[in-house]
């Protein structure tokens, strides 16, 4: 249960057309990462204090992040995705923070730091360590109280933080809003639907857990006992069910947004649609929100989801009633592709309530459809192996006999009855649901792209006419079949097809499939399917292929061959949900684009001509020089009275490792940014090996850069995405060093998995290698060691060494100053836009009034105490390896001080200045803003 939300980026308006491309490819070329909001130095500065809080037996690893202002604000905690750590979550809670909340991030219990085993938000487990974080809240003096010990505060996250959100509005009264993103409101439904054991996401959930064994005992008990069976049993649910929303459902009554993924095998959208009628049983208000993407990938909107979510709370804990909060009902449809910049079409529908998933069922009579005899392992059943011929048809393209259950030969004439085996062993299974990377091929569903097999024999197959007018399905279609097995349960897996109007393509909607379990005692019967939500459009002309196989690939099958028999009985329902309105098409940009371009370039024509000069020529005298910096400014358009940045200068030489440090605020990013070519200086001069840095300019193909993560394609491999990006950059394969960057990276046998499978310092490490493609001159990292644990910092620390050695230069942005120290050879110290300092490390941190002593002998605790009293003494202490003093003088000189360790037989054999590079830092600020 990957949190998704760990990649939502900056918000920046979608243009299209010609100038988007330009400007991806300007990016490409720079290899400029994803810059997030909180980067912005126009934001209010944003504090971080991390401290790890002891609740319920376990400690739980926190951040709380403030930005400043007086006065209370109402305060919000952000869950985390399962496999992930407060890490993930860090650049929303910055943003909020910046919006003037009090914000919380934790690693739940076997995550991140956090002790403790993974007992899947059990009450007593997770669930009260969030009653504790907002005992914590209650007390900050910051934290808006609506009475004492109750803060204003409301709760979101995705997947399994999300899920925690919702039972903690159930658990804790004190909880006043919720915002669960592609979350469950049943485990057990969503593990177990319909008493078929969804084996493939269950053991990519148990893994990305680290382990059977770092559950609780009873759960890995249970896994292993459904895994190995095959089938739940009332035991597995009943543990699941107690640890879900769903346990506390008439307790959940406060506003809730949900938000919930189209491409989503692992918790799809009947999760939420549950979810949304009982928080509205309660007399809450609610709104529900079908994004792209999903668990199984794909678009997850991520800026648009964090709006909204923030909108939500500045309604409902602000009591911001001018704030949007939006439809009751949304969705994103995906049709057509930008004939201009190759994307994929999105446009937003909406309702003012939410419509459920059954609304405006329109009824599609259906008849047994003629499959294609022989199609067969490895073939795809949109093609039937013969070289695009219609499944319907036989190999030469004529129609072969109406063969009923995929080739089984046996089924009435009218194909209403159709009769399929249940291989044994459940294999070969057929392929729909694809764990990790459906959510890829669903994004292009609508584009008339899908993927599906489906083995002759082991399915029954009905389809309708061609369709008179085109339908959008909205909701969950449904269907009444008669279903037997020669012995014990039938197990089906039923999805609906989108067939083109030549047979030749079927699509299944967003990948999904819904399985069924038919007990002996419902056998023989009218039993009602409810086949998977979706949103797709089916145009007029095309047909709807319903198939109910007996395998799936995604799921657990009886092993035990049987026979199944199936009558439809009745049409297929499909919900049309006909007060959703699709919002109006946008113009083509070129329709207004142009007459406005022109308007707009003149006017800039006749206000700069007399101020416009040519690109400086590049200086001779610079060409070896990485990067000299000379009065820089900048002030943003909303910050008419501050600078960002402010007469600016300072020069990197080759080979140097520099560190650029400053608090929030002091215009490091800007900086970075201005740099790249990203944004225009309003006055000064950036040159790089001689060359001034323009949007485009061509030495910037001289300059790598990690800045705030690299947007990486989830279902690619790690070596994948490197090669993509690199061929992105038109430049020749031999000059990427590819194999050189990956040693770097040191990412291993995990190069050839699916980044979505990345934890985060792994994403960390390849998005440097990224950086480093090409072994570009200038190498610039904006913290580079985030989400790496300690031997991970020490081997990034290496690499930068290593990489500045070779004659080529490193800029790092770090909050780790103690690791900016032990790799920078030099630093430049930033403060509220202007240079404080810049020199050598050891120069900035060897001045100061703390000297280091080294003695021939080990140095005693009554020696330090000695040395503490003397006169002129500030402090004395004995430096870890017990061999020397680390003393602050107040008064005396170091002659004096080395004259008192004499005369109190101290060995000494060196006296030298010493300061931390913290100190240092700390100095040098508080000076800047005296």
């Amino acid at each position: 249960m990957e949190n998704p939300t760990s990649r939502w980026r900056h918000r920046l308006p979608r243009t299209r057309g010609r100038w988007a491309a330009v400007v991806a490819a300007l990016a490409v070329l720079v290899g400029a990462g994803t810059w997030t909001a909180t980067a912005d130095d126009s934001a209010p500065s944003v504090h971080r204090q991390d401290q790890m809080l002891k609740m319920n037996g376990v400690s739980v690893d926190t951040s709380y992040f403030t930005s400043g202002g007086a006065g209370r604000r109402p305060a919000v905690l952000i869950g985390h995705g399962f496999g992930g750590s407060k890490n993930d979550v860090r650049a929303q809670a910055e943003k909020l923070a910046a919006d003037g909340y009090a914000v919380m991030t934790w690693s739940a219990r076997g995550f991140g730091r956090t002790t403790g085993e993974i007992t899947l938000n059990a009450p007593d487990g997770e669930v009260k360590d969030v009653s504790g974080l907002i005992d914590w809240l209650a007390g900050r003096p910051e934290v808006e109280l609506d009475a004492k010990g109750d803060p204003r505060v409301g709760v979101t996250g995705a997947s399994y933080g999300g899920a925690v959100s919702l039972l903690a509005a159930g658990y804790d009264r004190r909880v006043d809003a919720v915002a669960p993103v592609i979350s469950y409101w049943n485990l057990a439904d969503a593990l177990f639907p319909d008493g078929v054991f969804k084996k493939l996401w269950a053991g990519i959930f148990v893994s990305s857990g680290g382990g059977c064994q770092r559950f609780q005992k009873e759960l890995c008990e249970m896994y292993e006992r459904v895994a190995v069976s095959g089938k739940p049993d009332v035991a597995a649910r009943a543990l699941l069910t107690e640890r879900s929303p769903e346990a506390v459902a008439d307790r959940i009554d406060v506003p809730t947004l949900i938000l919930q993924g189209q491409s989503d095998s692992l918790f799809p959208l009947g999760q939420a649609d549950a979810m949304a009628e009982a928080v509205k049983a309660n007399g809450a208000p609610v709104s529900v929100d079908w994004i792209s993407g999903g668990h199984d990938g794909g678009d997850d909107e991520g800026d648009r989801v964090e709006g909204r979510v923030g909108d939500w709370f500045d309604r409902y804990l602000k009591k911001d009633k001018d704030a949007d909060t939006g439809p009751g009902f949304r969705v994103t449809r995906t049709g057509g592709v930008d004939s201009t910049d190759g994307a994929a079409l999105k446009r937003g529908a909406s309702s003012e309530t939410y419509p459920g998933l059954t609304s405006g069922g329109r009824k599609i009579p259906l008849t047994g459809a003629r499959q294609q005899p022989g199609t067969g392992a490895g073939q795809d059943a949109t093609t039937g192996g013969n070289g695009g011929q219609d499944a319907t048809t036989g190999g030469g393209g004529q129609e072969a006999p109406a063969t009923g259950g995929g080739g089984s030969g046996r089924k009435a004439p009218d194909g209403l009855t159709q009769t399929f085996r249940n291989p044994a062993g459940a294999a070969p299974p057929s392929v729909s649901a694809l764990p990790g990377i459906g959510g890829g091929l669903s994004q292009l569903s609508s584009l008339g792209v899908g993927l599906s097999l489906d083995f002759p024999g082991q399915y029954a197959s009905f389809e309708s006419a061609p369709l008179e007018r085109s339908v959008h399905v909205t909701g969950s279609p449904t269907v009444t079949v008669d279903v037997k097995a020669d012995h014990g349960d039938a197990v089906l897996f039923g999805k609906v097809y989108d067939v083109s109007p030549d047979g030749k393509q079927q699509v299944l909607p967003s990948q999904l499939v819904a399985p069924y379990r038919v007990t002996p005692a419902e056998q023989g019967k009218p039993v009602e399917l409810t086949l998977p939500a979706v949103d797709h459009e089916v145009d007029a002309g095309h047909r709807l292929r319903l198939v109910l196989s007996a395998t799936d690939l995604a799921y657990a099958s009886p092993a035990e061959p049987a026979t199944y028999t199936v009558t439809l009985d009745g049409a297929l329902t499909v919900p049309t949900a006909p007060g959703v309105r699709t919002a109006a098409a946008t113009l083509p940009w070129w329709t207004w684009g142009l007459p406005a371009a022109a308007v707009v370039i003149a006017a800039a024509l006749l206000l700069t001509a007399r101020r416009r000069t040519a690109t400086p020529a590049p200086d001779p005298a610079l060409s070896g020089v990485p990067l000299q910096i000379t009065g820089l400014s900048k002030k943003y358009a909303k910050s008419t009275d501050r600078y960002a940045v402010r007469d600016l200068g300072f020069r990197v030489e080759k080979g140097q490792v520099l560190g650029l440090l400053g608090p929030n605020g002091a215009g490091k990013t800007t900086t970075l940014r201005m740099l790249m070519g990203l944004i225009t200086p309003d006055a000064g001069e950036i040159r790089v090996f001689g060359h001034a840095i323009r949007p485009g300019a061509p030495v910037l193909s001289r300059v790598g850069s990690f800045v705030e993560g690299a947007g990486f394609l989830p279902h690619l491999s790690g070596r994948s995405n490197l090669e993509l990006y690199w061929q992105a950059t038109g430049r020749p394969a031999e000059d990427a060093h590819i194999d050189e960057a990956l040693e770097i990276a040191g990412l291993g046998d995990a190069l050839a998995r699916a980044v979505r499978t990345y934890s985060q310092g792994m994403r960390q490490r390849l998005a440097i290698a990224q950086a480093m493609l090409g072994m570009p001159d200038l190498l610039i990292l904006d913290e580079p060691t985030n989400g790496l644990d300690p031997p991970q910092i020490r081997e990034m620390r290496d690499v930068m060494i290593r990489y500045a050695a070779g004659g080529r230069t490193v800029i790092v942005s770090s909050h780790l100053l103690s690791e900016v120290e032990q790799s920078c050879t030099h630093l430049v110290v930033m403060d509220r836009g202007q240079l404080v300092q810049a020199g050598p490390v050891a120069e900035i941190t060897g001045s100061g009034d703390m000297l280091l002593v080294t003695t021939g002998t080990e140095v005693t605790e009554a020696l330090v105490d000695k040395a503490a009293a003397l006169p002129g003494i500030g402090s004395a202490v004995r430096t870890e390896d017990g061999h020397g003093l680390l003393v602050r003088l107040d008064g005396a000189t170091a002659a004096q001080l080395v004259a008192e360790l004499v005369r109190l037989d101290v060995p000494v054999t060196g006296v030298g200045p010493h300061r931390r590079l913290e100190d240092a830092f700390l100095t040098l600020i508080s000076q800047g803003s005296a």
